[in-house]
């Protein structure tokens, strides 16, 4: 059996992050986001793909609505 082909955000979102040699960490207010969406009822679970679009971002090379807008796309492109 193959591996899938990537999709084109997502394949779009890894160039970018490897041309400005950015990589996702965790910081703790990661960690505290995570606790409490956790308690709240809610257990979301960020793939490596939003990781990197936090990390661009959080550099400088995305802006915020940047950021939503490759999120949104990235998401739509994925659903079945």
């Amino acid at each position: 059996m193959t591996e899938p082909v990537e999709k084109a955000v997502a394949t779009r979102i890894r160039k970018m992050a490897l041309e400005h040699h950015v990589v996702y960490v965790r910081a703790p207010r990661d960690m505290l986001a995570h606790d409490i969406t956790r308690l709240a009822g809610d257990d979301v679970q960020l793939d490596e793909i939003e990781q990197l679009l936090i990390a661009l971002q959080r550099s400088g090379y995305l802006s915020r609505t940047e950021m939503v807008q490759l999120q949104a796309a990235y998401l739509r492109e994925a659903s079945p």
